[in-house]
């Protein structure tokens, strides 16, 4: 709107009189200045007041004083003068005829036909017909704007073009708005002056005279704008007006900016009010438009960003225009630019004196106070590069590069500035396009390189520029250029894309100027590590290039060692772990093991030495596995980073084993010695209250501690440890008064060797021992463990290896193979004249049966038996671990030693057959080690001869095991009395006795391994084991049904003893689980009975069918749809052996009618009174042919087998 620029605008000074009504500012006015505002005055003159106070009555006064000497009042007076009422409806009756016919120009209800001009008419006109005039060239504005759906256009009008005229149209304008708000809306017609000459102009006025009308006005137009305020006139005389206005109230400037924002319209005012934006205390950090236009492209607002960055594309494809405003916001950053530059020879300018080296190298120092106000220009310009798409002038180019190559003092600050400079050079090579650029970027690297230690230093930071370089040059060498990328993104935090081909120049500088690679492996072992690293410590570290040297496997390539370097490194973390922490141990481990090529195969890196893995646990030498001992001057995150190390380091060595072995390498292993050392369960413990802070470091030492010591992994230590560290316990630990320990390791001690005569004693001494915690109790270990022997006396009480077990159990939480190696040595037989072996860690995972080869009594004390039963569970598990890794170490080795032998030889097919068999013979030996536990189990279940013989009777059938469960309570306790009066101790038949709870707790141990793996059951089941145990091992162990999956198979089998003991099995089954299942394979059986019957000889038929006749009660009893098939069986039996016996003196005939009747009509055998004689008459006569023929004992023994179905099936009624 360059039209209206030799007019008066309102100024600030009175604008923010009118809108304070500051009458004696007012008063101060000039007469130009007062002119514009007369309509308002001259309102507020003659209007009734709504403030009736005499302070407004006074102002009043000294405003009609105001306005006496002014001459175009009265014409003003006259304009209020008339009658506005009947205006305003002939103004609404023109509007209805404009809609009716169109919006065409036809007859006018408010102007009649003109004679002369519009400016004419309305200089010869009286006031009415001037508003008349005014009114009816507004309402046709507004009309047609509303009408154009958006289009611009600019109507001409005589009206508002006359410079001679404009103030007394403007006085009617505002009167006309004053005094007709409902037909002229103060935002409609704000809008249409825009479409006319001088619009700003007169909407200046019109709000000067409505001032509470300005954000009203202002959000209205900026509502209406355009996206893109250049692109178009109307933008742009839109952005023209506004800011206008704001600098006539400069004070809501900044408003009028955040609503440009937030519409996303109009971009250029908003660029435009921050270039006219004066703050009243000057920020010698950042200017208000570095600040502004920072914050909308790298702000959080993705369609701010959008919104803006179009502005700048659009702006740069219009040619260079002074008026465009982002050509003043681009000279303004560049002069902003200028300005902060240090002294110093440029390229542009010439420079004919002679300076010192430094200046001569075109270098200068950055002032301090500057640093900050670079790296924001930096970011900036990066931004707009990048985001926004600008290109630089060759002016502004030139300006940058000066001041990224400039050398700012070491200081925070001062970093930042060198390593946003470092990644704006790469982000945008193009800078750099002469060789004079190109010898400058070189010596200012050359500086980065050189100054990289001593800025650390005096900056007082740990990440420095240093090691951005290092992994810069770093990615060059293994070409990751993605990976720069993402590095040069994530330092100017923005997202720019970047073409990789745009890289290529850089590169050749890098890889062949400044950093070879042997210079980057060098240089990076001699960088110090970073100080207590952790995830707080923000930026670009070393650690970050030694990850990248390892994966490019630059190290070994050039020989240098950088073992040394991860060693110090990993002992200088702390908590919250960082997260490069876990990837360089993985790779550095794959540096290791992987030779960097074929050609090559000895270049790998070194390991880390079993004395350097000691040291780190030096304090925990003592106690083994303890929490004492850990308390070293290393951090818990160093332990454990050392931990996920050893453990990752024989995970991939077992893994690698093939490659290793076609390679002819085998690295060393870290010795069991060094393993037994390291306190694992106590480590794993203190990372479980630590998962936020270790981040994924726990579950990584879960999943290897699963793999490779599944018994420091059994759900059972689990479960303990939270009843150790759960809520009672920590009630428990508040009654210690102190944090000492009352009594010595010597007192305790002393306090075993007495028992039992010393029980109340050591009983206080073990209740206050569990107060302890896990950590504390680890130096009565060795106390607790060497006594336990001396516990299976008889007279000990039992609540003292009862609460031996407790504290046994809270030591496995921390030390668990230290404490089971002590427990297995302590509770070995004593026998005189002969020397107990000391077993190792390595005895019990070799054969893990060495457990059970510890003292007899210790079967018939259950807190120690739990003990036992704990530690054979957990060394089967370390077994099966041991055998599988000794298997990966030593089979691909001995295949390939087999491979090379048979090349010699020319056997091709050769070369698989020893591991297979290897393999098998793996698993036959963990099968027999599994099945053999279970066996010796089993066989300490039975009751010893002692107590068959004693008065609970004799074990040798089913009943015997479960007689104490079915005997009286009554005779049950007379008869402990008796013993205990005798001096003979406890029973073993009690219902609560010590056999008993061991049952229980061997059947615990075996329903687990079962579940775990059902092929033990299956080779138990095949082997068999005593037919007394039956009635405890169905009944205790609640998966042997599945059992019922292989017994068809095991009576299939050729033995007759497997068969018997088939079907033994499942009369206990059939009785425990009576299933559908059940059924179907019990009838099998009966079968398998009927079809053994024809085939058997006539000693293997007494053999077979005396044990298994019994058995059919039991089919019987838990499926009576059975009895048909049993009953015809039985008869079929007693037919065959009656034939057999047909020869004898002995008459079998009426024996055979009478098994006949019995199945025919089985409920008139029980006759009322006589159920007892009938009963027993079979088994009488079986006593009497005790020692006859084989063929009649079983002619009685399926009499005796008929009764009792009989019998049962009537009590089942």
């Amino acid at each position: 709107m360059s039209e209206s620029a030799g007019l008066q605008f309102v100024s600030p000074y009175a604008f923010e009189a009118m809108q304070k009504v500051d009458v004696v500012r007012l008063a101060a006015l000039s007469d130009p200045e007062l002119r514009l505002l007369l309509p308002c005055l001259v309102r507020m003159a003659l209007c009734a007041p709504a403030d009736q106070s005499q302070s407004w009555a006074q102002d009043k006064k000294l405003i009609l004083r105001l306005l006496s000497g002014v001459e175009a009042v009265n014409s003003i007076v006259a304009l209020l003068s008339v009658d506005f009422h009947a205006l305003e409806q002939d103004a609404r009756k023109e509007q209805q005829l404009r809609h009716k016919a169109g919006g065409s120009n036809g007859e006018s209800i408010l102007v009649s036909q003109l004679q002369h001009g519009l400016t004419l008419e309305f200089e010869h006109s009286d006031p009415l017909r001037r508003l008349r005039l005014a009114l009816s060239e507004l309402l046709a504005i507004m009309n047609k704007v509303s009408d154009s759906n958006g289009e611009w256009f600019l109507k001409s009008s005589e009206l508002f073009e006359s410079p001679v005229y404009l103030e007394e149209v403007a006085d009617v304008l505002c009167i006309l708005q004053a005094e007709l708000p409902s037909l002229l809306p103060i935002i409609d017609v704000a809008e249409a002056l825009l479409h006319v000459r001088n619009g700003d102009w007169f909407l200046c006025l019109l709000v000067a005279n409505v001032p509470d009308s300005f954000n009203e006005v202002c959000r209205g137009l900026i509502k209406n704008g355009e996206r893109q305020d250049e692109e178009s006139m109307g933008g742009r005389r839109r952005t023209e007006a506004l800011r206008q206005l704001c600098q006539m109230n400069p004070s809501q400037a900044l408003n009028i900016r955040a609503m440009v924002v937030e519409e996303c319209h109009l971009p250029g005012l908003g660029v435009a009010l921050t270039l006219d934006y004066k703050p009243d205390t000057a920020d010698d950090a950042v200017s208000p438009l570095v600040s502004y236009v920072s914050g909308l492209l790298l702000g959080t607002n993705g369609k701010v960003r959008t919104w803006f960055s179009m502005f700048i594309r659009n702006g740069q494809q219009r040619k260079r225009e002074s008026s465009s405003v982002l050509w003043q916001m681009r000279r303004q950053l560049l002069l902003e630019l200028v300005a902060i530059l240090p002294r110093s020879r440029s390229t542009h300018e010439p420079n004919d004196s002679v300076e010192d080296a430094e200046s001569s190298s075109g270098y200068s120092g950055l002032r301090e106070e500057h640093v900050v106000k670079a790296s924001a220009l930096l970011r900036l310009y990066c931004a707009l590069m990048g985001i926004a798409g600008l290109r630089p002038t060759d002016e502004e180019a030139e300006q940058l590069l000066q001041l990224m190559t400039s050398r700012p003092p070491a200081t925070p600050a001062g970093v930042r500035f060198v390593s946003l400079s470092f990644c704006k050079l790469l982000a945008f090579p193009t800078l750099v396009s002469t060789p004079e650029q190109e010898q400058l970027m070189v010596m200012w690297l050359s500086w980065m390189i050189k100054e990289e230690e001593y800025f650390e230093s005096a900056a007082g930071v740990a990440a420095s520029f240093g090691e951005m370089l290092l992994l810069v040059a770093m990615y060059f060498h293994s070409n990751q250029l993605s990976a720069i990328i993402e590095l040069v993104c994530s330092t100017l935090g923005m997202k720019i894309a970047i073409k990789p081909s745009s890289l290529s120049k850089m590169k050749t500088i890098f890889t062949q100027e400044i950093f070879t690679e042997q210079v980057v492996t060098a240089h990076a072992v001699r960088v110090a590590v970073t100080n207590n690293l952790s995830a707080n410590i923000t930026g670009f570290l070393p650690i970050h290039c030694i990850y990248q040297l390892l994966r490019s496997r630059a190290f070994t390539k050039h020989k240098v060692s950088i073992k040394d370097w991860i060693y110090r490194q990993l002992c200088e973390t702390s908590t919250p772990l960082h997260t490069q922490l876990l990837p360089l141990i993985d790779v550095y481990i794959n540096s290791i093991l992987t030779p960097a090529s074929k050609a090559n195969p000895e270049a790998t890196n070194q390991p880390i030495t079993e004395q350097e893995i000691l040291t780190i646990y030096q304090g925990s030498t003592a106690v083994g596995e303890g929490g004492r001992g850990v308390r070293s001057r290393y951090s818990i995150t160093t332990q454990l980073l050392i931990l996920y190390y050893i453990l990752s380091y024989e995970e991939a060595l077992l893994s690698n084993t093939k490659q290793l072995a076609l390679m002819q390498r085998k690295p060393k292993s870290y010795s069991a010695i060094l393993m037994d050392q390291i306190p694992i369960k106590y480590l794993i413990t203190q990372a479980q209250g630590l998962q936020q802070e270790l981040g994924g470091l726990h579950s990584a030492l879960l999943r290897l501690l699963a793999t490779n010591y599944p018994h420091l992994c059994m759900v059972e230590d689990w479960v303990c440890e939270e009843e150790v560290t759960g809520t009672l316990p920590l009630l428990r630990r508040m009654l210690l008064t102190s944090n000492t320990c009352r009594y010595s390791q010597t007192q305790l001690h002393d306090a075993f060797q007495k028992v039992p005569s010393s029980g109340p004693r050591l009983m206080r001494m073990l209740d206050h021992l569990t107060l302890l915690s896990a950590g504390d109790l680890i130096p009565y270990s060795e106390a607790l463990t060497s006594s336990m022997g001396l516990l299976l006396g008889p007279s000990v009480p039992r609540r003292i290896p009862q609460t031996l077990n407790k504290l046994w159990m809270v030591l496995n939480t921390v030390m668990p193979r230290r404490l089971w190696v002590m427990t297995v040595n302590a509770l070995q037989p004593s026998v005189k004249m002969l020397r107990q072996p000391r077993y190792i860690q390595n005895d019990l995972m070799v054969d893990p049966l060495i457990v059970l080869r510890c003292d007899q009594r210790v079967y018939r004390c259950p807190p120690l038996m739990d003990i036992v039963l704990h530690m054979l569970n957990g060394y089967l598990l370390a077994s099966k671990a041991y055998l599988n890794s000794h298997l990966k170490e030593t089979a691909d080795f001995d295949r390939q030693s087999q491979t090379i032998s048979n090349l010699g030889l020319g056997q091709a097919g050769q070369p698989d057959t020893p591991e297979v068999t290897r393999e098998e013979l793996k698993n036959a030996l963990l099968a027999a080690q599994d099945s053999a536990a279970v066996q010796i189990l089993l066989e300490v279940c039975l009751p010893t001869s002692e107590v068959q013989t004693g008065p609970l009777g004799a074990v040798g059938d089913a009943e015997s095991l479960l007689q104490s469960m079915r005997a009286a309570p009554g005779s049950i306790k007379q008869e402990e009395g008796s013993r205990r009066a005798e001096g003979q101790g406890e029973p073993e038949g009690g219902l609560l006795s010590d056999l008993r709870e061991v049952q229980c707790l061997i059947c615990c141990l075996l329903h687990q391994m079962f579940i775990a793996d059902p092929n033990i059951a299956k080779l138990v089941h095949f082997q068999g084991y005593p037919q007394a145990l039956l009635p405890l091992t169905v009944a205790g162990i609640p998966s042997i049904h599945i059992c019922l999956d292989f017994i068809p198979e095991l009576l299939a089998q050729p033995q007759l003893e497997k068969q018997i003991f088939a079907i033994q099995l499942l009369s206990h089954l059939c009785t425990q689980y009576a299933l559908p299942k059940s059924l179907s394979v019990a009838r099998l059986a009966v079968s398998v009975m009927a079809t053994l019957l024809t085939v058997l000889t006539r000693a293997k038929r007494f053999s077979f069918f005396m044990p298994t006749l019994p058995c059919l009660v039991a089919f019987c009893q838990a499926f009576p749809p059975l009895y048909e098939d049993v009953a015809t069986l039985l008869v079929q039996v007693g037919q065959v052996c009656a034939s057999d016996v047909s020869t004898k003196t002995r008459d079998i005939d009426p024996l055979i009618t009478r098994l006949q009747y019995l199945k025919e009509k089985p409920q008139e055998v029980l006759i009322p009174g006589r159920d007892q004689s009938k009963l027993s008459l079979p088994q009488r006569a079986a006593e009497e042919l005790g020692g006859a023929d084989p063929d009649v004992q079983l002619c009685y023994r399926i009499e005796a087998t008929f009764m009792d179905i009989i019998s049962t099936s009537h009590h089942g009624l």
